[in-house]
């Protein structure tokens, strides 16, 4: 998939001992988004800014081991061993230590003519991952003005890890122009380096550039045009973290000190065998306490107390990718962690004065947003048609964000179509749900519209499902009403001549928060990569009859 940027020249910081500027270029392919104002809080914004470096270069994948120095000698030594093992008589020994003695001579010459080679290549790499960023990013972060904040948007490498800061104008001081919108702007390693001259004593002037809408020609030197053909996961996944935000979750919130004491356990401890998770041991009333695996030590969180009705256990992995929010610490609250369960992903919402962090976790660091989460199948998904939908997109427009209560009495529709019609365009990357403060906001991912057809369909479960229902091979068996508004629904699939029998249970907003089958899919792996299509077929045509 390949996306087009062109910026007129470079992101810049220009320091000095008086003043910082800080010019962001924007991509001049799309429409206008910019803003001009000096900033209010210098320390606080300059670590927020780096920990959403963190999760840029974040990287939990693993990286074997460069062996090529050994591989080069042991195809040097080849001949050694092979002459060695035929060497079998003392005369011709004689022979062939002769001839070993020659060919360490050439093995010395040609070792002293590639181990520059090889050292070189080694280092080369190891610079790049470590400190030249630009040659590892796969799209430059997303940024957006909105009336109430601005927010930067970025993933990291390995597709495992979302971050998003958002800054609201109390941040800045002096606001002058800017216009509302979303852009990809120009971020380098070199950049963030500049970021921490900020310093508290120096006028700091944050502006992101409108010049580079300004430039009528495409002949101009100063354009830096890039086409980056992005893998369809990278921008799966930055969809996939939309969907799981909106899903249930259990919350609660964690004193920084709490969490201090837990990044300060793992940085003492250093596992050598699994498990490596985390299990928070949730108490109504009670103080949290978090369980380290596998050395089983206990911690208790005397300063967070959980404030939830049941009493869970919620075990989660992945857990030093937790280090992205170590530099906020010294500047936060709280933490208001959200739990979606066992094995599912997580977000950590740092709460700053007029800033909000949030990092967005899969199950583990090998589980990507893209490959095996799926949450857009667990979202609501109510029968939207199109004029519809596209009148909620229209209305949310206007005021560039608003939740889906007041959506639905301003146009006067079912909260359910309402919420329905925003997950549709949260596939399409132009609406993103913040979880900060409940509403959905205008965010166009791209400028062109997203190839859906090689994005909707990750896997082909959802395309069973609707094939199920279409070819009348589900059936609706009963229908139960539960507490808090929660439907239990038990169905019959057929499926390759074998009839299967999900159940589903689906909460007020119609999303799926409990569902179990008999198939070999939900079996292996239940719900930790998303619902099997035996459920999602029930739950179509449990809408199908709704509707």
């Amino acid at each position: 998939m390949e996306f087009s940027r062109k910026y007129h020249g470079n992101s810049q910081v220009s320091n000095n001992s008086r003043e910082t500027n800080m010019s962001f270029v924007p991509d001049a392919l799309r429409n206008p988004a910019f803003f001009a104002a000096d900033l209010g809080q210098h320390i606080p914004f300059r670590e927020a800014m780096s920990a959403l470096h963190q999760v840029v270069v974040s990287d939990m994948s693993f990286q074997p081991k460069d062996k090529s120095d050994y591989k080069a000698w042991l195809k040097a030594q080849e001949e050694v061993f092979l002459a060695g093992a035929m060497a079998k008589q003392g005369q011709i020994k004689a022979q062939l230590d002769d001839l070993r003695q020659q060919m360490r001579e050439v093995q010395h010459a040609e070792q002293a003519v590639l181990s520059p080679f090889y050292t070189a290549r080694s280092k080369y790499f190891q610079y790049l991952y470590k400190n030249d960023m630009d040659a590892w990013y796969v799209l430059d972060p997303v940024i957006t003005v909105h009336p109430d904040s601005i927010f930067f948007e970025c993933f990291s490498q390995d597709e495992s890890s979302y971050g998003k800061l958002s800054c609201r104008y109390e941040v800045f001081q002096n606001v002058r122009e800017h216009a509302y919108g979303t852009t990809n702007i120009d971020y380098s390693h070199e950049l963030y380096q500049e970021f921490q001259k900020i310093r508290d004593y120096k006028r700091t002037e944050f502006v992101i550039d409108p010049s580079g809408f300004e430039v009528k020609t495409d002949l101009s030197d100063d354009f830096k045009e890039e086409k980056i053909d992005l893998p369809d996961s990278w921008v799966r996944g930055f969809l996939q973290v939309s969907s799981a935000m909106s899903l249930p979750f259990t919350t609660f919130n964690l004193h920084p000190m709490d969490m201090y004491n837990i990044l300060l356990f793992l940085k003492r401890h250093k596992e050598k065998t699994g498990p490596r998770s985390l299990r928070f041991c949730l108490t109504p009333d009670q103080p949290i306490q978090v369980k380290f695996d596998p050395w089983g030590e206990t911690l208790t969180c005397p300063r967070s107390i959980y404030t939830g009705n049941t009493a869970q256990e919620v075990r989660i992995w992945g857990r030093r990718r937790l280090f992205i929010l170590e530099r906020l610490l010294p500047i936060v609250k709280h933490f208001r962690v959200s739990l979606l369960g066992s094995g599912l992903p997580s977000f950590w919402v740092a709460e700053m004065e007029h800033m909000t962090f949030t990092l967005g976790l899969s199950g583990w660091s090998a589980n990507d947003f893209s490959r095996m989460g799926n949450f857009d199948l667990m979202a609501p998904r109510g029968e939207v048609d199109s004029v519809t939908a596209e009148r909620v997109f229209a209305a949310l427009q206007i005021t560039w964000q608003e939740s889906a209560t007041s959506l639905a009495l301003r146009l006067g529709l079912d909260e359910l179509t309402v919420k329905s019609a925003l997950g549709i365009y949260s596939q399409y990357g132009r609406v993103l749900y913040d979880m900060d403060k409940n509403v959905y906001r205008i965010r166009e991912l791209s400028k062109d519209p997203l190839p859906m057809d090689k994005l909707r369909f990750s896997n082909e479960r959802e395309a069973k499902a609707d094939n199920f229902r279409k070819a009348g091979l589900v059936t609706v068996i009963t229908r139960e009403s539960q507490q808090n508004g929660r439907q239990l629904v038990r169905g019959e699939v057929i499926d390759n001549a074998h009839t299967y029998q999900p159940e589903i249970t689906l909460d007020a907003d119609m999303r799926l928060v409990e569902a179990k089958c008999s198939c070999h899919f939900y079996i292996q792996n239940k719900l930790n990569q998303g619902p099997c299509e035996h459920m999602l077929a029930v739950r179509l045509e449990t809408n199908n009859a709704n509707s």
